[in-house]
């Protein structure tokens, strides 16, 4: 497994050309899947269908936040459907621990999500038994929007929660990802970086993963 891997995330992706576009996508190392409910969420984004067919078109493995009021529901669904990277909003669920542990029953890697006023400091009691923290750097449900730079300092904060504990805990940031912020995010400590927009919006995906590599 690369040290810093490249999530793409299909929510800014041409649906309509939907075989072109993961085939443009094919160096990055995951598909970032985001479910929205329009609840959790002002934004719907796409279900079972969609996410069954991107995985017959991509041998990437298939990264899921679920941005929903009932993650619990959607645990055999995805996992049914190949996805190998689970993580949810821990306030949408009352049993945190009973819910990490059913996904990976399933064979899931679990996660918890964190939005941008969520402190890092609410992972205390189940931060030993996660594979990863998806930290958002922007307010989650919708794509294209701006960097919050104060999630450095999250970053920080949780990387010396990590290593204090001397966790295998890997740290995902999803919101504003660039190729101007890529390094500085890397150098924090930052395992996974996910992007939408600035692939998708690019002339050249592969060069734009590229970038957020720092080659």
């Amino acid at each position: 497994m690369p040290e810093v891997q490249i999530a793409a995330s299909v929510l800014s992706c041409d649906f309509g050309n939907l075989e072109r576009e993961l085939a443009a996508v094919s160096t990055a190392d995951l598909l970032h899947l985001d479910i929205m409910d329009g609840h959790y969420v002002p934004n719907l984004s796409f279900g079972q269908p969609l996410i069954a067919r991107i995985s017959e078109l991509s041998d990437l493995p298939l990264d899921a936040h679920l941005m929903v009021t009932n993650p619990a529901d959607h645990i055999d669904i995805l996992a049914d459907l190949g996805v190998k990277m689970f993580s949810f909003h821990q306030e949408c669920e009352h049993h945190v621990h009973r819910l990490v542990q059913r996904i990976k029953d399933r064979g899931m890697q679990a996660g918890i999500a964190l939005n941008p006023a969520v402190p890092v400091s609410t992972l205390d009691c189940i931060l030993p038994d996660l594979d990863y923290v998806l930290l958002m750097s922007v307010n989650p449900g919708f794509s294209g929007q701006k960097f919050i730079p104060s999630v450095f300092a999250k970053i920080k904060t949780l990387k010396e929660m990590i290593k204090r504990q001397d966790l295998p805990v890997r740290i995902e940031v999803d919101g504003g990802v660039t190729a101007e912020n890529a390094a500085a995010l890397i150098s924090a400590g930052v395992n996974i970086l996910v992007s939408a927009s600035y692939i998708f919006g690019s002339k050249n995906y592969a060069a734009a993963i590229s970038g957020l590599r720092g080659l």
